[in-house]
């Protein structure tokens, strides 16, 4: 018996005719661009957020791994997930898939929690972390520290 599909959450995007490098597949960097419209529309829907001004999250690291060729005109289903979340932070998985399923690329995320106005990491807010554990949890007992450098 197959594995339950993790994700849950799932974003069509177009591959548009700009993504396209000379080798006739969209340019590697497409990915992580993927990865944020479908990050975006998993935060609009799951937690609840309407405008920019109300991500209170920046990117600590991402991971990006590719298996296939992303072609136009196609559209790629990015499947995202939230599978760890820890006081300040949370990581997110993706999948790109082709049409018939095929995993293209996929990747993880770590976001951190942020504080704009005092300028520091903050603790992910008790309504945050009861949406994500209702939409993707329950979530395993982890490590609670990333192992990010800092620049």
């Amino acid at each position: 018996m197959p594995e339950p599909d993790p994700f849950r959450f799932r974003c069509p995007v177009g591959v548009r005719f700009q993504d396209v490098d000379v080798y006739g597949h969209a340019h590697h960097s497409r990915a992580l661009i993927y990865f944020e419209e479908a990050r975006w529309a998993y935060w609009a829907q799951v937690v609840g957020t309407k405008s920019i001004d109300e991500v209170s999250y920046v990117m600590a690291e991402v991971k990006v791994r590719y298996h296939g060729r992303i072609l136009y005109p196609m559209t790629v289903e990015v499947c995202v997930r939230v599978s760890h979340v820890a006081d300040k932070h949370f990581v997110m998985e993706y999948e790109a898939r082709s049409p018939q399923g095929e995993v293209l690329v996929s990747g993880n995320s770590v976001q951190v929690m942020y504080d704009y106005t005092e300028q520091t990491a903050t603790t992910i807010p008790a309504s945050i972390r009861l949406a994500l554990e209702r939409w993707d949890g329950p979530f395993p007992a982890g490590r609670d520290r990333i192992d990010v450098e800092e620049s």
